[in-house]
């Protein structure tokens, strides 16, 4: 909920109104908010990659004892894949005896260092961005400085709204892990030089090793931002995609290079929080960039339609030539000299500086690999680092006890396809150990097309094109504001496969919902014109990646435009849509008429005009 100055009615002391404000804020939105108006800032903050961690276990185990347990598993790595890969290998039916080595500082992730707590664990890498996405959702900062507050006041109620949110995960996570047995050490995990591929070191802040036995191993280590070479990263004014988790205070410009998901969601993060932002792009067109990554090309131009339309300058076809970072002077602009894609000078009339407060570098992820000696394993791995598995997610081992799966295995970067194969490599390296009876099936069996497929396709093999062979492996969510998600085919898809597809659209505007409270938006249905069966299901818009699931079991179901078409939605929901992009589909001409006249009324909404 966004506040403005004419919800709050106005008393005599300013100072009542800020505190009644902070109240409202805690009641409604869950987070617990300092009294103090200019407390403290809140110590969260990133390590050098090269640090060790502080030697934490659970569970009480000492190094010696560590020694002497033959562990069932290891699992290296305390993100989402890796924690609920462990879970699954500690619970029946398998009950193995499992340790779960992660390295908060050494990978980049969040601590809360006042209570030395890893913020991250169990979360995904993005875990604060949507943090500070709905805290930026939630609060108006130009409301609050409108009373009075000053901006290290305003980023610390920020933050702190999001450390809340972050450490509530972590502890819940650590209940699961010490409820399920699992020992959880915090340490740099490598393979030993010798003693083959079961054979672990873990060292500790304090650089003492303990040495670990495991009969099978899964490496979930996730991943870290992709810095390119001549960018002066310093961790202050220029960040990276996890760097930027630091940031100290809240900055009034903001400059991001880069077209993909991360990008765009800190551009409308860093304009809801009220900065002035410029997107940089190589591409001439932002909608073909999105594109490339898989969305669909109506979805990909709302996207873009909603970074102009909420004032983000974007720089197409730009990139940054020199950084003038002023390094004697915190409060005086980066300077950041643009050029033409590819080198030379930029078109007349097209920007060739861009000044900001701080720089942010979004330009993709790699996998996080480089410390795990994996070659003393006999591990392979690909051109980015990530690693090469079969069929079965098992790695090039010397012992062939060596798994991986999410981010170390490279693209698509996605918490739920990691967590599917971490799930599936549980279920594939202890299969012998359980009962048919006892033994989950694979899906839907009525089609080939909606198997999940094969979960090894990732990395150097991962292209968006080509899930046009298997769309239906995992549905895509891009959190930015608004959200956008897909699943199945694009009408293009069906196109390259040959087959027969239409459309049917609803814009968000054309439900009550979408009219009162987010009008700005679509949901697309794509079907095969010979049956009318849903292939794909495309949206943006406010809670599309919750919307696309229903989408997914449609498409999954084979249902087909006259099944939505005869079920009733209920009143005042986003689910409306599908039920009018159905009535679209049913009649295309009426229903082109239709939208166009409900967009020229929103353009007219959104410029303000009166009727």
């Amino acid at each position: 909920m966004i506040l403005s100055s004419t919800t709050i009615q106005r008393s005599s002391s300013i100072l009542m109104i800020m505190m009644h404000m902070f109240s409202f804020l805690t009641s409604s939105n869950g987070f617990s908010l300092p009294s103090k108006l200019h407390s403290a800032p809140t110590k969260l903050r990133l390590h050098h990659p090269m640090a060790t961690s502080r030697a934490i276990t659970y569970l009480q185990l000492t190094p010696d004892e560590l020694d002497d347990i033959d562990w069932d598993l290891a699992v290296i790595g305390g993100g989402p894949v890796g924690v609920s890969a462990a879970l699954l290998a500690a619970r029946n039916p398998y009950n193995k005896k499992v340790i779960l080595i992660d390295a908060p500082r050494n990978s980049g992730a969040l601590m809360n260092e006042d209570t030395g707590e890893d913020l991250s664990i169990g979360g995904p890498t993005g875990l604060f961005s949507k943090a500070l996405r709905d805290t930026g959702k939630r609060i108006s900062v130009s409301s609050l400085k409108g009373m009075g507050l000053r901006d290290d006041s305003v980023w610390n109620e920020i933050v702190t709204s999001c450390l809340d949110l972050a450490s509530s995960n972590a502890r819940d996570t650590i209940r699961q892990l010490e409820y399920a047995g699992i020992t959880y050490v915090q340490g740099n995990a490598a393979f030993a030089d010798s003693g083959g591929s079961s054979s672990i070191f873990i060292t500790a802040e304090d650089n003492s090793i303990s040495t670990i036995q495991a009969s099978k191993i899964l490496v979930a280590s996730g991943s870290t931002p992709f810095r390119p070479g001549g960018i002066p990263f310093d961790g202050k004014r220029v960040f990276d995609s996890d760097s930027i988790n630091t940031l100290t205070y809240l900055p009034k410009s903001v400059a991001i290079v880069g077209s993909g998901i991360i990008a765009i969601e800190f551009a409308k993060i860093f304009k809801n929080l009220g900065a002035d932002v410029t997107l940089i792009i190589r591409d001439n067109n932002a909608r073909n960039a999105l594109m490339k990554i898989g969305l669909d090309k109506d979805i990909a131009a709302t996207l873009v339609a909603d970074l102009v339309r909420s004032g983000i300058s974007i720089e197409r076809g730009a990139q940054v030539k020199k950084y003038n970072v002023p390094r004697d002077n915190p409060k005086a602009p980066i300077v950041l000299d643009l050029e033409a894609k590819g080198g030379g000078d930029r078109p007349s009339g097209t920007r060739t500086s861009v000044k900001c407060d701080i720089y942010l570098a979004a330009v993709g992820r790699k996998p996080n690999t480089a410390s795990l000696n994996l070659q003393a394993a006999g591990v392979k791995t690909d051109s980015y680092g990530g690693i090469e598995v079969d069929s079965e997610l098992k790695a090039t081992s010397s012992g062939g006890n060596v798994y991986a799966a999410g981010d170390v295995l490279g693209r698509p970067f996605l918490a739920s396809t990691g967590m599917a194969q971490g799930y599936a490599a549980i279920r594939i390296m202890f299969a012998d150990k359980v009962s048919s009876s006892t033994e989950t099936t694979k899906g839907y069996s009525n089609s080939d097309m909606c198997s999940v497929g094969d979960l090894s396709m990732t990395g150097d093999n991962f292209d968006p094109k080509s899930l046009a062979a298997n769309p239906f492996a995992f549905p895509i969510g891009v959190w930015s504001s608004p959200e956008a998600a897909y699943y199945g085919l694009s009408t293009q898809q069906c196109k390259d496969m040959g087959i027969d597809a239409a459309e049917g659209v609803a814009l968000y505007s054309e439900c009550l919902r979408g009219l009162v409270f987010s009008p700005n938006g679509l949901l697309k249905l794509v079907y095969d014109k010979s049956n009318g069966q849903i292939v794909g299901v495309h949206v943006c818009g406010d809670d599309a990646c919750e919307l696309i699931h229903y989408g997914m079991e449609l498409v999954k179901a084979e249902r087909t435009i006259d099944d939505i078409l005869s079920n009733l939605y209920s009143a005042v929901t986003f689910h409306e849509m599908y039920r009018i992009a159905a009535m679209a589909a049913m009649d295309p001409a009426g229903a082109r008429k239709r939208r166009a006249a409900v967009g020229k009324a929103l353009a007219a909404r959104n410029r303000g005009d009166k009727e």
